[in-house]
């Protein structure tokens, strides 16, 4: 169930509200919003920090119950940290944690009064779509392949957040509406098992967005289609799996008639268990994740479907199962490429690169103003970054300088790594025009440069999402990045 945002401008002691929430500082300094529920409630936060029973640590949240003086039943305080420290990043947690609070609580509804806080350098709809998405994101709750509880209604759920802000705050809540849909599809796609979320699967979600959509179209490409194309690379991958290859294109038309799109290109590897190269066991059970990227891209688009941007926007999806058997290709076969140019397998288990060349080549027939990749493609950037920042990496500085805008806008950052030609004596074949492997050092780096001879004469840019596609752990979740990053860089180009 979908998260519902509006906006209010109540004042906190006098909301009807379920809940309203409210931010305390350190050293006792409250935002204007606690400091009126202070004063109706007659001291009763100061109290509490003077006892040491709230602590105002960024993030903390304290619920409190029958406060004389407030109309609302329960208040939810939360620390906010140190004032003068105080930044985006932090407003992103304290609103993260707030949310994960309130899930806690039996209400269906709630305000928010931390929209009202100031943020240096962000403005009101910066802040309530930074908000709205913070608590669409704790609300998810994936359910798809659990039995269902037999609670019978008796708990409330939260359905509704009111952020406090004017009507200057507007766009931002209609964008974060249609980002949290991005999101939400995203992060549902990922986390589906690999046995439902198959290429067949995800070309099915893609209908339900061209259904739903006025202005989007959808063609599904079959293995026969692409044998005419001479996807030699991403037929390959796909040769030792049950399941077909799909090559998946939809397309929004939201911009004048001669405009050319943007296009976003998202790996689709429903499950990789290496292929022949085969993977250890320890951990396989996540490489379920291997299609974030196009459940990324997918998402980004269905964002701007939503948000009917005035711009034209190709999708592209190429989705393959990678399994070992008989017919599975092998270290050392030699594949042809879309553009021609062929490719000596060294390990199967780098399979993303191949499937995504053939899918820039064939991007490159609507002739696109810049194409986006997005891919879990290489171990070697969670190495580099962890999973805090996607890997971004492009020889045009502006699409590069524009892509990290839109992920330091959104919190959906990324660093970027060189794209120097260098590397690229790394990927010498003496039986083909490319190997499909550089060796151990700068892993993400050679992967994108083997990309890189795929978009040649493009403005092109790629984003390794390895590290921030999902959590760790076995409870690990998608976390549907980097659809706000997309989604951000596409709003943008429409001024």
């Amino acid at each position: 169930m979908t998260l519902q945002f509006s906006l209010d401008s109540a004042h906190p002691e006098l909301a009807d509200t379920a809940c309203a929430v409210v931010g305390v500082y350190e050293h006792g300094v409250l935002s204007s919003a606690a400091a009126r529920i202070d004063g109706a409630a007659q001291g009763a936060l100061k109290r509490l920090i003077e006892s040491g029973d709230l602590t105002a640590k960024a993030g903390v949240a304290l619920p409190l119950f029958g406060l004389p003086g407030v109309k609302a039943p329960r208040v939810l305080v939360v620390g906010l940290g140190e004032q003068k420290t105080f930044d985006a990043a932090r407003f992103q947690k304290i609103s993260l944690e707030a949310a994960r609070a309130l899930k806690s609580l039996p209400v269906k509804s709630a305000t928010s009064w931390l929209t009202a806080l100031d943020v240096p350098g962000r403005d009101a709809a910066w802040r309530v779509r930074t908000a709205a998405l913070a608590a669409d994101h704790a609300a998810y709750k994936y359910t798809a392949t659990l039995k269902p509880k037999a609670d019978n209604g008796a708990r409330n759920v939260l359905e509704h957040v009111a952020f406090i802000a004017g009507d200057d705050a507007r766009d931002g809540l209609a964008q974060a509406a249609a980002i949290a849909k991005g999101v939400e599809f995203a992060r549902e796609l990922g986390n589906l098992p690999p046995n439902i979320c198959t290429p067949a699967h995800i070309a099915a979600e893609a209908k339900k967005i061209a259904d739903a959509h006025a202005g989007v179209t959808l063609e599904v490409l079959e293995r026969a289609d692409m044998e005419k194309l001479g996807m030699g690379a991403l037929l390959g991958v796909a040769r030792g799996s049950a399941n077909p290859p799909k090559l998946i294109v939809l397309q929004w038309k939201g911009g004048k008639t001669d405009e050319k799109p943007y296009a976003l290109v998202g790996k689709g590897v429903t499950f990789d268990s290496g292929g022949l190269s085969l993977k250890p066991g320890a951990g396989m059970e996540e490489m379920k994740f291997d299609m974030c990227g196009a459940a990324g891209v997918l998402g980004a688009f269905l964002a701007a479907a939503e948000l009917k941007l005035p711009l034209n926007l190709v999708c592209v999806v190429p989705s393959v199962e990678n399994m070992p058997d008989g017919n599975a290709y092998r270290p050392s076969d030699i594949v042809t490429s879309m553009s021609g140019i062929t490719i000596e397998v060294l390990n199967t288990d780098a399979e993303g690169r191949l499937i995504l060349c053939d899918a820039l080549s064939y991007a490159q027939k609507f002739q696109p103003q810049a194409i986006v990749d997005a891919a879990t493609l290489t171990g070697a950037c969670v190495v580099a970054l962890g999973k805090h920042a996607s890997g971004l990496m492009s020889k045009h500085d502006d699409l590069a300088e524009q892509l990290l805008a839109a992920g330091e806008r959104t919190l959906d950052r990324g660093w970027r790594l060189p794209l120097w030609d260098d590397y690229q004596t790394q990927l010498e074949s003496g039986f083909a025009d490319v190997a499909n492997i550089g060796g151990k050092p700068a892993g993400a780096i050679t992967a994108a440069c083997f990309l890189a001879r795929f978009a040649e004469g493009q403005r092109w840019a790629h984003l390794d999402i390895a590290g921030t596609a999902w959590e760790d752990g076995r409870k690990g979740l998608a976390t549907g990045r980097p659809v706000p990053m997309l989604a951000q860089f596409l709003i943008d180009r429409c001024g």
